[in-house]
């Protein structure tokens, strides 16, 4: 299959080399043009702007930071809408749900191309060794158009309905995902503040009603003496403010995540913005 790529950050980088590893063609552009080299190696061309990428691609995939990043790529001067062979987008980015589907209206009106927006959990290890969950917004018929390409890094795709469902179904898995690091942040908190040796919580702890993957993966990274980047506290926080908008709009009560917001609000006044998430314990260390 032939497919377009906007946006080789850290999950975008290993889900192209998974790409190229299952014989796909594939087309890159990256707005840090330096980063798209890695891609070439590999075996993918690069386009030298996002019109030319969408002039040579029916079908595109976007891993942008934010909605900004997205608009831009999109619909700004030499963006993807204004490329000649475009018919689909897909996008694996986290936005808020409203503007997704401002996005997948404009782009109608502009060119005609369909929408699905379709973000993604796993992290950067799930897009390494493909086993990322995708949650699906848009035509059935038009995901069905990606599932080649999708099959490359991913073990789950599910459609949750139209277009705006998969980011609503995210920021669902976003409100988990935070609150449970915080939670387990606290404990590790609590656990070295009386003596015991945090960093085996996850083994007394495993296969107890605490377990999870998130307690497997964050206690090992919270006690480790060096992190390795995998998604930052500056999104987590970005995700966790998304939420708390998509709550005030619907009138939701989330007395929980509104205390999450706080704890990442709180680690990046403290300079942890682009550290790991599992830096967040910094928060809860003494100094």
């Amino acid at each position: 299959m032939k497919i377009g790529f906007c946006g080789l950050g850290l999950m975008g980088a290993p889900m192209v080399r998974r790409l190229l590893e299952a014989g796909h063609e594939v087309i890159v552009w990256n707005r840090t043009a330096s980063r798209a080299e890695g891609a070439r190696k590999l075996g993918a061309s690069i386009a030298m702007t996002p019109a030319q990428l969408a002039s040579q691609c029916a079908h595109v995939v976007l891993c942008l930071f934010d909605a900004a990043a997205v608009e831009e790529v999109v619909f700004g001067q030499d963006g993807l809408a204004h490329g000649t062979a475009l018919t689909h987008i897909l996008d694996h980015s986290t936005l808020p749900v409203d503007e997704t589907r401002g996005f997948a209206q404009r782009l109608q009106e502009a060119c005609g191309a369909s929408w699905v927006d379709a973000p993604v959990s796993g992290g950067v290890a799930g897009a390494e060794q493909g086993t990322l969950a995708i949650m699906a917004g848009g035509d059935e018929s038009d995901l069905a158009l990606f599932e080649p390409a999708l099959r490359a890094y991913s073990s789950r795709v599910t459609l949750m309905g139209a277009v705006g469902s998969g980011q609503a179904t995210k920021l669902c898995n976003q409100t988990i995902v935070t609150a449970s690091v915080a939670a387990i942040a606290e404990a590790v908190a609590l656990a070295s503040d009386n003596g015991v040796d945090a960093s085996r919580l996850h083994e007394a702890l495993a296969g107890g009603w605490a377990d999870s993957v998130l307690l497997q993966v964050f206690v090992p990274r919270m006690t480790a003496s060096e992190k390795v980047l995998s998604a930052t506290v500056g999104t987590m926080l970005k995700d966790l403010n998304t939420i708390a908008e998509l709550a005030r709009t619907h009138n939701t009560a989330m007395p929980v995540s509104a205390a999450t917001q706080q704890v990442f609000r709180h680690g990046v006044t403290q300079g942890l913005e682009h550290d790991d998430v599992s830096s967040i314990i910094q928060v809860y260390r003494k100094s």
